[in-house]
């Protein structure tokens, strides 16, 4: 039995102009009075999806979504001729955040998130403490080259045929390279007969070392989303997704007072660099739950549990110590 809330519409939605030639689609469910928090979804390129909304008792949060540039219903889609990707940075999408936040006229919001939706997350906390009230957080992962190497690379050991065809996507000399930037390079060749290629194969990989996902997403059978999709995580993983190494680690500690709820799949491949119990270590004061059953989708009945039994707990008043103070 899925132990999320029952489908839900949104009773607004809109898309901001952030500048650069970029419109963020955003939208709020369930009630407006409610307290607010924020969906911040993975990818990069995912985009959000309405089962999204579910996370949340309606009755008692206002619950925002937002597809980050150049995903979902966001404009331009990367997947498009011109995909705008030289204003596509995570400084642009921290920005556009706050400026989301500021729109709507909410003061504080708790974050949810998983994935590279945990990355910012994280970064959006760190950046603006006082604006959050508490932090959910799945499929753990601090932007570490650490962690994208072993994604690209390091379950290569584990997965020998899969990634060989993997690495084999790419052109000979640039196989012992950085293959995230390699990839990159194809999805922006001229021939889409290249670009479509290179999708494809960067999306079986995906679903090769996802173990939990069965088939993988439906969505990878749209090739406007495995475009846009590989284009953005591609154009983020080459560039470091322009973090200093280790940097969300080394900020962690800015988090102390806002309660924080981690949840893990066991068999989450990201758990072979150690990051859910360096995260936890680093972030005074916030709790790891790891699933022996789970991977690394927060679609897993036990993660799926964990998280909306996280949301409820913190459904009343703000939960939030020391942070609290000085907002407004």
């Amino acid at each position: 039995m899925d132990a999320r809330y029952p489908a839900i519409e949104p009773y607004e939605h809109g898309m901001l102009d952030v500048g650069e030639g970029h419109h963020v689609y955003w939208e709020a469910c369930g009630n407006p009075e409610g307290k607010p928090a924020v969906v911040v979804h993975g990818g990069p390129g995912s985009g959000c999806s309405p089962g999204m909304r579910r996370w949340f008792d309606p009755a008692a949060y206002r619950i925002v979504l937002f597809d980050q540039r150049g995903s979902g219903r966001s404009t331009p889609h990367a997947a498009d001729p011109e995909p705008l990707l030289a204003a596509n940075t995570t400084e642009h999408l921290l920005g556009d955040m706050e400026r989301l936040r500021v729109h709507l006229g909410i003061e504080r919001w708790l974050l949810f998130g998983g994935s590279w939706g945990a990355v910012l997350g994280l970064l959006h906390a760190i950046r603006h403490p006082e604006r959050v009230t508490e932090i959910v957080l799945s499929g753990l992962a601090t932007g570490r080259r650490a962690e994208t190497d072993l994604l690209t690379r390091g379950l290569g050991a584990y997965f020998p045929e899969a990634w060989a065809r993997f690495a084999g996507g790419v052109p000979e000399g640039e196989r012992d390279g950085d293959l995230a930037a390699a990839y990159a390079r194809l999805l922006a060749d001229p021939d889409p007969a290249v670009r479509e290629r290179a999708a494809r194969d960067w999306c079986a990989w995906e679903e090769t070392i996802d173990v939990t996902s069965g088939e993988g997403s439906p969505r990878y059978a749209s090739g406007r989303f495995r475009l846009g999709f590989t284009r953005l995580v591609t154009h983020y993983w080459s560039h470091g997704s322009w973090l200093e190494e280790g940097q969300v680690l080394r900020d962690a500690g800015r988090l102390a007072g806002i309660p924080g709820v981690l949840v893990q799949g066991a068999l989450d491949p990201g758990n072979l660099v150690g990051t859910p119990w360096l995260l936890q270590r680093a972030w005074p004061g916030s709790e790891l739950t790891v699933l022996n059953d789970a991977g690394h989708s927060s679609g897993d009945p036990g993660t799926v549990e964990a998280l909306v039994a996280a949301t409820d707990r913190f459904a009343g008043p703000d939960r939030s110590g020391p942070a609290a103070e000085g907002a407004g």
